[in-house]
């Protein structure tokens, strides 16, 4: 993956009022994908010290222990190897994500996904680029977070933006 053209953004009701948006990133990553035969596998890997909201007060509390817990677990992850394809487009990606140590199920619906042969790279190699964007809700109480629970929303709203280039 191409860590300046991937993150992962989320969202979730705060207080009730508004919504605290915020992301992650870049992502670290590998994807392979054979459309031919519709499978592949998905390893990324974020830092959970990246999270920005842009509000600092906000980011510092969200690193705290009760929350992310940066510090004891600098690291989160999404390993995924069901993909659902439509035709030769990727659909859907099922599989695991780790956060603060708890692996639970997580499925990502592709919003969109493409591939295009780029001849003008910047970086003088030329081939094939892939991307796409895609969502997914997770419970943050499934993962020890339930702080400001219920004024803080439980469910979490992501959007994962991803590209890459064939190697």
């Amino acid at each position: 993956l191409d860590p300046e053209r991937s993150a992962v953004h989320f969202e979730l009701l705060h207080f009730g009022t508004s919504t605290l948006r915020g992301r992650f990133g870049p992502v670290a990553g590998v994807v392979t994908l054979d459309r031919a035969v519709g499978s592949g596998e998905v390893n990324l890997r974020l830092a959970t010290a990246t999270v920005n909201t842009g509000a600092r007060v906000f980011d510092v509390r969200l690193r705290e222990p009760d929350l992310l817990a940066s510090a004891a677990f600098p690291d989160a992850y999404f390993v995924a190897t069901r993909l659902r394809f439509d035709g030769t487009a990727l659909a859907e990606v099922g599989g695991e994500f780790t956060l603060r140590g708890v692996s639970r199920a997580l499925s990502l619906r592709a919003l969109r996904f493409g591939c295009r042969t780029d001849q003008t790279t910047g970086d003088g190699l030329a081939g094939e680029i892939c991307g796409g964007d895609f969502e997914g809700f997770l419970q943050r109480s499934d993962f020890g977070m339930s702080f400001g629970l219920p004024f803080v929303s439980d469910r979490v709203r992501l959007f994962v933006t991803v590209q890459g280039r064939r190697r």
